[in-house]
């Protein structure tokens, strides 16, 4: 495959992506990507389901369609196969994708989104753009049929992958995306929120119930009342008065004694 003379050679975005090509050229039992023949800046991709999920032994194929301006603008992802996880033929909202530019890291790359695109298919979607919640049978059922799914432009996708192929490890930037990437909720659930993952927004939800309960102890708490002050005040110089009194008639008493003593 060869794209010289198509494209400008000086565009950081056909370096990137010549680059990349080269990169993912050999395809490995996890991933396999690759520019079309007559398109620089769409790409078709093939990734197994990921072990111990409802996509194990799946096989998905779909497509990434890349800006002109890459990588400085992220990529649009988009599903082909039947899966249970995302919706077909429509682009994935990731936060690692076009839907969310905000998000997008110019560091990341196609291999970055299909290792983020793995890792989160068996992640619930929380009603998340283009996202879709089928139950554990039907995804395995439809991981089975994948097998057998075949692209008008690649061919069957089964036939793809390579096993043969030892996989690149996961460097410390990647795992540290993995850590911190998820899906974007539509924005219409929370707007006044910042940017949250799915187990920081659990523990958003726990906080907040937590908060509310204490608030709806407190209002149910008796007032306190302020001790009666003057009340007490008056008391104590009742008190003192009492006794001054009990002084001054004891002295009268001994003046008194003192006078029939004489």
């Amino acid at each position: 495959m060869s794209f010289e003379g198509k494209y400008n050679a000086k565009s950081p975005a056909v370096k990137r992506l010549m680059r990349e090509a080269k990169e993912l050229h050999d395809a490995t039992d996890e991933y396999y990507a690759y520019p079309l023949e007559e398109n620089l800046f769409e790409w078709h991709f093939t990734v197994q389901g990921p072990p111990s999920t409802d996509f194990e032994g799946g096989i998905y194929h779909g497509k990434i369609l890349l800006p002109p301006e890459y990588p400085m603008k992220p990529p649009n992802i988009i599903l082909l196969t039947p899966n249970g996880r995302f919706e077909i033929k429509k682009k994935i909202c990731l936060s690692i994708s076009g839907h969310h530019p905000e998000t997008w890291q110019p560091s990341w790359s196609i291999r970055t989104a299909l290792l983020a695109l793995i890792a989160f298919m068996p992640t619930p979607g929380n009603g998340t753009v283009g996202s879709l919640d089928y139950s554990p049978i039907e995804r395995q059922q439809l991981s089975k049929k994948s097998l057998n799914w075949y692209c008008d432009s690649c061919g069957k996708i089964a036939d793809l992958l390579s096993y043969n192929k030892v996989k690149k490890p996961i460097t410390e930037e990647e795992q540290h995306m993995l850590n911190t990437i998820s899906l974007k909720g539509d924005v219409s659930i929370s707007q006044d929120m910042p940017y949250l993952s799915n187990a920081d927004i659990v523990e958003e939800n726990e906080l907040r119930h937590r908060n509310n309960i204490n608030n709806l102890n407190a209002e149910n708490e008796p007032e306190i009342l302020n001790p009666p002050i003057e009340v007490i005040s008056y008391s104590k110089d009742f008190l003192w008065s009492l006794l001054i009194a009990i002084l001054i008639f004891a002295i009268i008493l001994l003046l008194i004694r003192r006078l029939f003593l004489l």
